[in-house]
């Protein structure tokens, strides 16, 4: 489906609100460690959390929304509704985070992710180091002591589980920065190279000092506070425009997680006599079969026609994680999706060198890495983002919420496998199930830690025991999800979506269907919440249930309390 020219009279004043809205939102949006929500900043930018900063932000958010409120989209024509929708979940999301999962109130990591986040992006794409880029690592690394003050002065009862996070996070401080100061200070450019050290060596102080400041404080720090249903609903109504309560997406969690338990283990005793895969001996092997998998990924797509690999698509490439970033992976995934002034440079996952005791993800990709192409690269978010930017629709071009993008890159998995991607490795099919498995755990960890019905802990511990994962990476998954709600159901609830929009497309289309047409429409709008991707595609209007809009369930249980 192609979308029409908008000329409707109102989508002046909505393109120019979005306009607004974005160019403000470059300068404001929270830095996260997560990848899909990265976008790019102005250079020099040095963000700032500070009281006068917090207010300005609201007071902002406040002429947003009227401005947003007078527009009447009721004789709009779809695409014009869905985009409006699209601004609405956008006003939300900055309400959420000022007001509702008030991570700079509670949260120590929320600061950590402040400071170091915007120093890490920088470090992510390979050299070389032009003059712009050596500008903003070093005027990143200058802000991160007003970073800690902000965080000393709004951390009134910060939480005691969060705190302890940061505390961790920051064991090796120094070291880390000073690696960063030895190895990429000769790379950079520009007439103010020589301020890094002294940015490093006040960066470091800070937080340490930081650090020392949680230490005295936490234990008598009160513990987390789930945000509680009435926030979770509204995030799930307003910001992911999503059309589940909180128990029904409990409901298909538990479904979800007993259908891939019940697959995994059908497809272990299928495999039985099959050897098992060994990890690669060395990461040149590694990287060399990456390369190779990924360019027969692409060439699987074209064959079976499920989805078109755009012309001048660049490629999605692996190497070495070099020094300076091992051990910055704590506070942001250590790939690089580029961006929307970079579209010619190929995507880039930092790979670790092959290890006895790997993380979660990294055994699977030590033995086959195409789960992760899939996932990460090509189809999934790479592509995807790769063609959103350039969406002939302005507004669609920017991150709303995970849902989509998560949910895209979890179908993107299934639907290589039931496509025969892994028909040749059968030990492969069981690691996507595993990965199915942990999707519809994420979905129950998340729903209970908002609604206050776990703690960090025994998510952590649950997640460890029923994945299974290792302990380290399940305790960096559970904090992740106390952290920022919402996001870790963004998985299996877009899957979810999507496969029913799929199957709804065929029956009405019958023996016309053409999936590789519908993939395309998905990905080409890929930042777009899938109820709104269904209501265009199926020329509905999305205003008929307004964000906010209490399912029959939700309000029969509210009149039962």
């Amino acid at each position: 489906m192609l979308l029409l020219p908008l000329s409707a009279r109102g989508q002046d004043s909505l393109d120019k609100l979005a306009t607004d809205f974005w160019t403000w939102r470059a300068q404001w949006q929270p830095f996260n460690s997560d990848d899909i929500p990265r976008i790019e900043r102005p250079a020099g930018l040095k963000p700032s959390w500070s009281a006068a900063s917090i207010a300005q932000q609201k007071a902002d958010l406040a002429g947003f929304e009227a401005r947003w409120k007078k527009l009447d989209p009721s004789k709009w024509r779809v695409p014009q509704q869905v985009d409006y929708r699209l601004m609405g979940s956008a006003l939300a999301r900055v309400h959420w985070e000022l007001d509702l999962n008030r991570r700079w109130q509670d949260d120590a990591t929320f600061y950590v992710e402040q400071a170091m986040t915007p120093v890490v992006e920088t470090l992510l794409p390979p050299p070389p180091f032009d003059k712009t880029r050596s500008s903003d690592l070093i005027v990143r690394m200058q802000n991160v002591p007003s970073i800690v003050e902000d965080a000393e002065a709004n951390l009134q009862h910060p939480c005691a589980p969060f705190a302890k996070l940061a505390i961790a996070s920051l064991a090796d401080i120094r070291s880390q920065l000073w690696l960063v100061a030895h190895d990429v200070g000769p790379l950079l450019t520009g007439d103010n190279v020589q301020e890094l050290s002294p940015a490093v060596e006040r960066a470091a102080s800070s937080l340490e000092s930081f650090r020392e400041w949680l230490q005295q404080r936490v234990a008598s720090m009160p513990p987390h506070a789930p945000v509680g249903r009435d926030a979770y609903v509204f995030f799930l109504k307003n910001v992911a425009l999503y059309p589940y309560t909180p128990d029904q997406l409990l409901d298909m969690s538990r479904q979800e997680w007993a259908r891939s338990v019940a697959a995994e283990q059908i497809e272990h005793q299928r495999n039985i006599e099959v050897p098992v895969m060994d990890a690669y001996s060395t990461l040149d092997d590694q990287l060399q079969r990456t390369t190779e998998m990924e360019g027969a990924i692409r060439r699987f797509l074209g064959r079976q026609e499920i989805l078109t690999i755009p012309p001048g698509f660049p490629h999605y490439s692996v190497r070495a994680v070099p020094p300076y970033l091992v051990g910055l992976g704590e506070f942001s995934e250590l790939d690089d999706f580029t961006g929307p002034s970079r579209l010619m440079q190929e995507g880039l996952r930092w790979t670790p060198k092959p290890s006895p005791d790997p993380g979660y993800f990294e055994g699977a990709s030590q033995r086959d890495p195409r789960p992760i192409i899939v996932h990460e690269g090509v189809p999934g978010h790479y592509m995807q983002l790769w063609l959103s930017w350039q969406n002939p629709d302005t507004i669609r071009r920017h991150y709303y919420d995970s849902g989509s993008n998560e949910g895209l890159g979890f179908y993107a998995e299934e639907m290589m496998l039931l496509a025969g991607l892994f028909e040749n490795s059968p030990h492969t099919r069981e690691i996507i199930y595993n990965f199915a498995r942990l999707r519809a755990l994420r979905v129950e960890v998340d729903v209970k830690l908002a609604l206050g019905q776990m703690n960090n802990e025994e998510a952590a511990a649950y997640l460890a025991k029923t994945v299974p994962m290792s302990s380290k990476t399940a305790q960096a998954e559970g904090a992740m999800f106390a952290t920022q709600p919402g996001q870790a159901i963004s998985y299996q609830t877009g899957k979810v979506q999507i496969t029913k929009f799929l199957a709804d497309a065929r029956v009405r289309a019958g023996e016309k269907f053409d999936i590789r047409a519908f993939n395309d429409f998905v990905w080409r709008n890929g930042n777009v919440p899938i109820e709104l991707q269904r209501a265009e595609w199926f020329g509905e209007s999305p205003l008929a249930k307004p964000a906010g809009t209490p399912s029959d369930s939700e309000t029969k249980r509210k009149r039962a309390q």
